[in-house]
């Protein structure tokens, strides 16, 4: 038995309003044995989940607490925890850190020490594993000082979850307005743009064997925001990464963590280039471990905006997940309607995903509306 809290907050200085509503997107991979806890915010979503999985065929836990606060974890002992990051990367010497510190002290260490993306760098070049040309600075007065930038380049802060603070800079005038967005003290790095022909996402499972492959995807970015992945990829550098994943397992590193990587086109072939490592679960973990759960092999995840503002009004009809045929949508970040958007996977051929992206996308903006489901409809009643 398991109780999963799966809250962002304390590993991403993103301060929008929609983070918070992430805690629900680990429910898929749930029991029915387990707790989870997830915002309060979501409990009007909750009937409508509720009717959707019960449709795909995911069997999910109903123990909900709905609260994120990590002193559920202490009051349910006999349950084991499972954290979306193991750590607090947003506040300095706080009290969340010790609790972390107290369950496991070897995997928090590691934990805020490769995800620093400047700890990163110089252990991947430590041990033999390429990386692009990249510039670390303990402050931006030494970022300032250098002499030496590669244009273009990525600006990012050392420490930085769901894309805040990365920026773009062709030139040296952009860099200076990048510059302007990033707190003084705080370490960073400049990173040399890539000329790649697709980002993979490279995730590992630590189990009681060790570190265990499990998946490479497809990035699919907007700019330098992750907006999902694309399954099976037709690159899997599993042994160009290998010091690296090796590393972490005999630092401590447990559950999941990935490493992204571009792929650059060379005369010889193609090379692989470690950008960072996601030292917990991320963007595409939950589509990977749902499509693993429900054995469905080949997809792609997608996040949509839309001016919709709850699930009673996205209409799935004739395009729900059917395990039967293996193809359709499952909704994976389904919380993040209320702040218009939503991340789905889209299970079939590339034929097929296409067909199911072109219909969705009509439906998320508005163009086909529904009334909830009668069993939807009976168990916010009773919910409420």
């Amino acid at each position: 038995m398991r109780i999963f809290n799966h809250d962002i907050t304390l590993s991403t200085h993103d301060q929008e309003a929609g983070t918070v509503l992430f805690s629900g997107r680990v429910l898929a991979l749930t029991h029915p044995e387990d707790k989870i806890q997830m915002t309060p915010d979501l409990q009007s979503e909750w009937a409508f989940i509720v009717d959707h999985y019960a449709q795909v065929g995911v069997f999910h836990s109903h123990d909900v607490i709905w609260s994120h606060s990590l002193d559920e974890i202490n009051r349910h002992g006999e349950y084991e925890p499972s954290f979306y990051f193991f750590g607090d990367a947003v506040n300095s010497h706080h009290q969340y850190r010790q609790f972390f510190t107290h369950l496991n002290p070897q995997w928090s260490e590691v934990v805020e020490f490769i995800n620093s993306k400047n700890n990163f760098i110089q252990l991947a070049e430590a041990l033999g594993v390429p990386v692009p040309k990249t510039l670390r600075f303990a402050n931006l007065s030494a970022a300032r000082a250098a002499t030496d930038i590669p244009f273009p380049c990525y600006v990012k802060p050392a420490v930085s979850d769901h894309g805040a603070g990365i920026t773009r800079c062709s030139d040296q005038a952009a860099l200076e307005r990048a510059f302007t967005q990033l707190a003084p003290d705080a370490a960073l790095q400049i990173q040399a743009e890539v000329q790649a022909s697709a980002f993979l996402n490279l995730q590992y499972r630590v189990t009681a064997d060790g570190v265990q492959p499990l998946l490479v995807s497809e990035q699919i970015l907007e700019g330098c925001v992750h907006r999902g992945n694309r399954y099976p990829s037709q690159h899997e550098p599993w042994e160009s990464m290998e010091p690296l994943a090796m590393w972490l397992g005999e630092h401590g590193m447990q559950g999941i963590f990935a490493v992204d990587v571009a792929v650059v086109p060379t005369l010889d072939g193609v090379q692989y280039l470690a950008i960072e490592c996601n030292p917990r679960f991320n963007g595409s973990s939950y589509p990977t471990l749902v499509a693993h759960r429900m054995e469905i092999p080949c997809w792609s995840s997608i996040t949509y905006k839309t001016p919709l503002r709850s699930l009673q009004n996205v209409d799935l009809t004739d395009i729900t997940f059917d395990p039967d045929k293996g193809r359709g949508v499952i909704l994976i970040n389904w919380g993040t309607i209320k702040v218009g958007e939503i991340s789905v996977l889209l299970a079939g051929s590339l034929v097929e995903q296409f067909a199911l992206d072109q219909e969705l996308k009509a439906r998320l903006n508005g163009d086909f509306v529904t009334q909830p489901s009668p069993k939807a409809t009976q168990q916010l009643v009773l919910q409420r």
